[in-house]
């Protein structure tokens, strides 16, 4: 116990901006490659990846739902649905009740692009925060949040968009 206190201790003492720095770098660029190397091997970009697993574990979602679980603007998602329906990577389906309520649907293609795509199909990044406790998902999130409001001129909307190397 009092060595893990002491490792702690060190670890606290050696924090820089710099070396948090480092890390923010790390984790950008980790999740770039994995995501260059998720078009590379199957053709898709990382958020249209991780839009056919949501499709997978939600059949039938609407785009303002799917754009919900990955949080995008709903322009955003609409647009990345297009390219996969053109790709023959999902289908559009109205409901029977009311024509305007459009669900979608994984095609063949899709489901077998999706089950030989590397994995996680979310990309590192949202997978490795989804793994967190919730109690250490807080504690990001207040930090980061602090960190926020030392940035003058912060656009919130960027929130809303995929990473540039994911779209």
């Amino acid at each position: 116990m009092a060595e893990t206190q002491q490792k702690v201790k060190k670890a606290v003492s050696q924090v820089t901006p710099l070396s948090v720095l480092q890390r923010f770098r790390v984790l950008i660029r980790t999740a770039q490659r994995h995501s260059q190397w998720i078009e590379r091997q199957s053709g898709v970009t990382g958020a249209q990846l991780w839009a056919l697993q949501e499709l997978a574990e939600v059949p039938g979602l609407r785009v303002g739902e799917l754009a919900n679980r990955m949080a995008l603007h709903q322009s955003t998602a609409s647009n990345m649905v297009d390219r996969l329906e053109t790709a023959a990577l999902i289908r559009k389906e109205r409901t029977s009740a009311d024509q305007r309520v459009v669900r979608l649907y994984l095609t063949e293609a899709g489901t077998a692009l999706l089950a030989r795509a590397p994995s996680p199909a979310r990309g590192v990044l949202p997978e490795a925060l989804r793994l967190l406790d919730p109690e250490a998902l807080a504690r990001l999130q207040g930090e980061l949040d602090g960190l926020l409001l030392q940035i003058r001129d912060l656009d919130e909307g960027f929130g809303m968009q995929p990473l540039p190397f994911t779209e």
